[in-house]
C-alpha cells in the first residue's frame, strides 16, 4: 500500500466471510460470522424513527454536535451508571456509532508513536482504529479459564508507562466477553494519574453481562473519574444497529477536542434517528429491555457451550460472541472455518489480526441465530471434522 498508515492494517476479516454467506443465500447456513443480532430493537424507538421522517429538524445538518435531546439523554445514562454528573452542552457529544467514537477520540488524544494500551485477544477495529490514529498498541494478554476470561490488574496496570496516551478497554470485550470490575480500575488508577494517561471506556456492550451484576464503570472510581472518556452506542444493548448513533461523555475540555474532530471527520449523525435513540435510552422500562435481551443472549450462548462441550471453547462473560481454540485440534482457525463452510454450512470468522494471540481462535456469534438454530451445532462440527 502506498499509504503507510494502511500497512499494518489488515482488515477484520468478517466481510469475507459475510460476502461469501450472502453469495450462497442459503437458509440453512448458520450465521455467526458477524457480530449481528435478530432481536428487535425496543418499541419506543421504532415509533420514533417512523415519526422522524416527518420531521424537519429531523432532516437537517444541524446541531453538528447532535440533538439536545439525544445528549441529554446519553449523559444522563452515564452518569446514572457511573454515579457522576455529565453537563449534556458541554460533556457530551454525539458520533456516527460507537466506532466513529473511539476513533474521533483517539484522534483527539492520541500523538503519532503513543502507546495504546489494549487487552488481547481484542476486536481487530479497536486496534486497526489505534494505527489509523498514529498509535502504538500494547497489548496486555487474557487468560482462558475453565471460568472465562481473565486478566490480571496489576499486568495491566504495568503496561502503563511515559509513552502512554489511552487505556483503551472494553467490558464485555468483544470478542471474548471478558469483564473487568473495580480491581482493574483501582490498579489503574494511579500510573494514569502519574503518566497522564487517558481511560478511554468502550461501553458497547456493559449491560450485556452474563454474572448478574451491574455494569463496572471505571469512572465510578475517584482516581479515574477525571481521566475516563466514555463510547456508548446503540448498536448492542438497544439492538439498533442500522440507526448508527452513538456519544462520547467525559471531562469538557477533552469533549471540546473529541468535538472538534467530528467537525473535521463525519460532521453529524443520522438525523432520523437521534429521537429514536434518546427514547430508548430514557424510555419507561429501558433497564428491563436490555436485560430481556441479555437473558436470550445467555441462553444462546450457554446452547453453543454445551453444544461445544467436548470442544476448546471459553465461556464469555457477557457479550455477543465466544472464541474456541483451534490450535488444540490441529487446526489453523482459518482451515476450521473453511471446513465449516463447506462441508456443515457454518459460517464463523477466524481471528486473524484481533490481537497477538487471536490467530489461533474462530469466533462464533452466538447473538443472530435463536436456540433451535443452534442446538445441532455439535453435529454440524462432527461433519467439518
Amino acid at each position: 500500500m502506498p499509504v503507510s498508515r494502511l500497512r499494518e492494517i489488515p482488515g477484520i476479516g468478517v466481510d469475507v466471510l459475510g460476502d461469501r454467506a450472502d453469495a450462497l443465500a442459503d437458509p440453512e447456513l448458520l450465521r455467526l460470522e458477524n457480530l449481528d443480532t435478530d432481536l428487535r430493537p425496543p418499541h419506543a424507538a421504532l415509533v420514533a424513527t417512523h415519526q422522524a421522517v416527518d420531521w424537519d429538524d429531523a432532516n437537517s445538518y444541524l446541531p453538528f454536535q447532535g440533538s439536545d435531546e439525544l445528549r441529554t439523554a446519553a449523559a444522563a445514562h452515564v452518569g446514572r451508571i457511573a454515579g457522576r454528573s455529565y453537563d449534556p452542552a458541554t460533556e457530551c457529544v454525539s458520533v456516527a456509532g460507537g466506532l466513529n467514537g473511539i476513533l474521533n477520540t483517539l484522534l483527539a488524544t492520541v500523538e503519532p508513536g503513543d502507546e495504546v494500551v489494549l487487552t488481547d485477544p481484542i476486536y481487530a477495529g479497536l486496534v486497526n482504529r489505534v494505527r489509523l490514529a498514529g498509535g502504538v498498541p500494547r497489548f496486555v494478554p487474557c487468560r482462558a479459564t475453565a471460568e472465562g476470561w481473565r486478566v490480571d490488574p496489576e499486568e495491566l496496570a504495568a503496561a502503563v508507562g511515559p509513552r502512554t496516551a489511552v487505556v483503551l478497554l472494553m467490558s464485555p470485550a468483544m470478542p471474548t466477553g471478558l469483564l473487568l470490575d473495580e480491581r482493574h480500575w483501582a490498579a489503574l488508577a494511579e500510573p494514569c494519574e502519574r503518566h497522564g494517561a487517558w481511560l478511554v471506556y468502550d461501553a458497547a456492550m456493559e449491560r450485556v453481562r452474563f454474572d448478574g451484576r451491574p455494569p463496572q464503570h471505571p469512572a465510578a472510581h475517584d482516581g479515574l473519574a477525571d481521566r475516563t472518556i466514555t463510547v456508548g452506542s446503540a448498536s448492542k444493548e438497544l439492538r439498533m444497529i442500522g440507526w448508527r448513533v452513538g456519544w462520547v461523555v467525559g471531562p469538557a475540555e477533552i469533549i471540546a477536542d473529541v468535538r472538534l474532530v467530528g467537525l473535521t471527520n463525519v460532521v453529524c449523525q443520522v438525523g432520523l434517528a437521534q429521537r429514536a435513540v434518546a427514547e430508548a435510552l430514557s424510555a419507561p422500562g429501558a433497564d428491563e429491555d436490555v436485560a430481556a435481551a441479555t437473558d436470550e443472549w445467555r441462553r444462546r450462548a450457554e446452547t453453543v457451550l454445551a453444544e461445544l462441550a467436548d470442544y476448546p471453547v471459553v465461556r464469555p462473560g457477557g457479550g455477543w460472541s465466544l472464541l474456541l481454540d483451534a490450535e488444540p485440534m490441529g487446526l489453523t482457525p482459518a482451515a476450521l472455518s473453511e471446513r465449516l463452510l463447506a462441508r456443515a454450512k457454518v459460517a464463523a470468522t477466524p481471528m486473524t489480526g484481533w490481537g497477538p494471540t487471536g490467530d489461533r481462535y474462530l469466533r462464533l456469534v452466538f447473538a443472530n441465530e435463536p436456540v433451535p438454530r443452534l442446538t445441532g451445532l455439535a453435529d454440524r462440527f462432527r461433519a467439518a471434522l
